[in-house]
């Protein structure tokens, strides 16, 4: 009887951190509204690597509210590098909401790129900038590809949205949380489809917070199906 039930694994349980890529987190610490302390980024490594993980992308907000430099991202990436002896190889780029500081370091070019000429960048989860469409045409007539965090998490999209950023040649970031659930069954639903489409292109966990991320990826909600898909997402980046 037990047998006609589908077993639920976790992130952890279903080894999808062997040799996997962390494209979007907020380690780098006291710049956002991520982790805090030195000693707080080091443990997340250092737990992240007993978990298999074999590259982190450090991704701090960049946005009007939280006016990070390219210099003092850069920096403080000098600082942590410095410290931690562990085998990850660390990677640095930056999350980018869309908004007005973006267009002027877009005009600029003053952007910490995800792999080459590719660019992190997120809108409020509830409504889009007006000129959404207008940056992002702006950003491929400049030569960087979008490279979307967390499509699924946008509420005011829907999936010809979602096509049409496909189109245009748009990347998507999945949050790994997403899949799990944590931000709701709906935007899982979200996720769900977006890879059963095979629009992603790479995971992220967008770690904030040590105790999160070892809840979520705990959390037992994976379907066989749900594991395999993802496993060939893992060990991406923006180079494949």
């Amino acid at each position: 009887m037990f047998g006609l039930f589908q077993r639920h694994r976790s992130i952890l349980d279903a080894g999808l951190l062997k040799g996997a890529v962390d494209n979007h987190s907020h380690i780098l610490y006291g710049l956002d509204d991520g982790v805090k302390t030195q000693e707080d980024s080091l443990a997340i490594l250092r737990w992240l690597e007993e978990q298999g993980v074999s590259e982190v992308w450090c991704t701090p907000h960049v946005m009007e509210d939280v006016p990070n430099t390219t210099e003092g991202i850069r920096a403080r990436f000098e600082e942590l590098k410095a410290v931690y002896d562990g085998g990850l190889r660390l990677n640095l780029a930056a999350e980018y909401m869309i908004d007005t500081l973006f267009e002027e370091r877009l005009a600029q070019h003053d952007l910490l790129e995800h792999g080459e000429e590719v660019v992190l960048v997120e809108t409020s989860a509830i409504a889009p900038p007006i000129n959404l469409w207008t940056v992002l045409e702006r950003m491929l007539k400049s030569g960087y590809r979008p490279l979307i965090a967390h499509p699924e998490r946008y509420r005011y999209m829907d999936m010809s949205d979602y096509k049409e950023l496909h189109n245009m040649g748009c990347h998507f970031q999945m949050n790994l949380p997403s899949i799990v659930g944590f931000y709701g069954e709906s935007v899982r639903q979200r996720a769900l489809y977006l890879l059963d489409k095979g629009w992603y292109r790479m995971v992220g966990s967008d770690c904030h917070r040590f105790r999160a991320i070892q809840a979520q990826y705990s959390a037992k909600e994976l379907k066989k199906e749900t594991i395999e898909k993802l496993s060939g997402l893992m060990d991406s980046s923006d180079e494949i």
